[in-house]
């Protein structure tokens, strides 16, 4: 459909409606870390964040809606058991809308294909039928949802092309979740933007793309958390880092430290720097005859 260009100019564009801080509806955007980090836990708390409003990561208030979850890696006892330690945080009232607000799948009985084989059209219908009417769309994880190589450019933008019209259509916010490179994750640099593993595609052909970072053997050196006594190294698994990497639209987002609790449920924390200040600020002084010494 041709964009009217003239009515462009002079028609005030409708205010930006965010679905998480920089993600826009009908857009894909990704979560990456490594195994283990945490990031479907994560992922499942955000759905109880746009879901129900349940906000228990600091992120503030978002416009809610109806939210699809589809895990493809974790059975349906693992999801259990993180939904009953998410529900320990949860009033009558804040369960009540989360549960009326999420639609969580085990599809880890099937190979939902989205790229290949006889199928990949069918699956792609599901995924859209899911999409339509929600307001974000968790795929957890992108390795689980096709049979294509992670490494080619062309597969990888089919893959992509498929998820944004869906997304379009749809006018649903896709999120999928995927792993960090190996090189850059024992680097700690899992923040990078080309952390994402595979083709660069992976993260230029999407618009947003967050990170979920684990504590450095430094940082945990660098920070204190309940005590003043530096974190170290035998409690740093329990800390990591969240942030945006790559946004094409918003205001930049202020990285977040999260802790690890009960159940592996992640607690926004703030961290104080251990690190003395060396700085000379009192270094040049006055004489008593006027004049600066050192």
């Amino acid at each position: 459909m041709p964009i009217d260009i003239l009515s462009c100019y002079t028609t005030p564009p409708q205010p930006r409606d965010y679905v998480l801080p920089s993600l826009l509806p009908g857009t894909i955007g990704s979560i990456v870390s490594p195994g283990g980090q945490g990031k479907s836990i994560l992922a499942l708390m955000l759905a109880h964040l746009v879901g129900g409003g349940v906000d228990l990561l600091g992120f503030g208030a978002v416009r809610t809606g109806r939210v699809v979850y589809l895990s493809a890696e974790d059975s349906e006892d693992i999801m259990h058991e993180r939904l009953f330690h998410l529900g320990g945080k949860l009033n009558r009232m804040q369960r009540e809308a989360c549960a009326e607000g999420i639609q969580a799948e085990d599809l880890t009985k099937y190979t939902p294909d989205l790229l290949n084989g006889e199928r990949a059209g069918e699956w792609r219908n599901v995924i859209e039928q899911l999409a339509t009417d929600a307001r974000l769309l968790i795929l957890d994880t992108l390795r689980s949802f096709h049979s294509g190589d992670e490494n080619n450019s062309t597969s990888m933008s089919v893959l992509i092309g498929h998820l944004r019209a869906i997304a379009a259509r749809t006018n649903c916010a896709i999120i999928f979740l995927h792993h960090t490179s190996k090189s850059l994750s024992v680097s700690g640099q899992g923040d990078l933007q080309q952390a994402s593993r595979g083709s660069s595609v992976l993260t230029d052909n999407i618009r947003w793309q967050a990170y979920l970072a684990g504590m450095t053997s430094e940082e945990a050196t660098k920070y204190s958390a309940l005590t003043a006594q530096p974190i170290g190294g035998e409690n740093k698994n329990y800390y990591v880092r969240f942030g945006i990497s790559k946004q094409n639209y918003g205001s930049p987002f202020t990285e977040k430290w999260l802790r690890r609790g009960n159940g592996g449920i992640l607690e926004p924390i703030q961290l104080t720097s251990t690190v003395k200040n060396t700085s000379r600020e009192n270094s040049i002084k006055e004489a008593p005859n006027g004049q600066k010494h050192n």
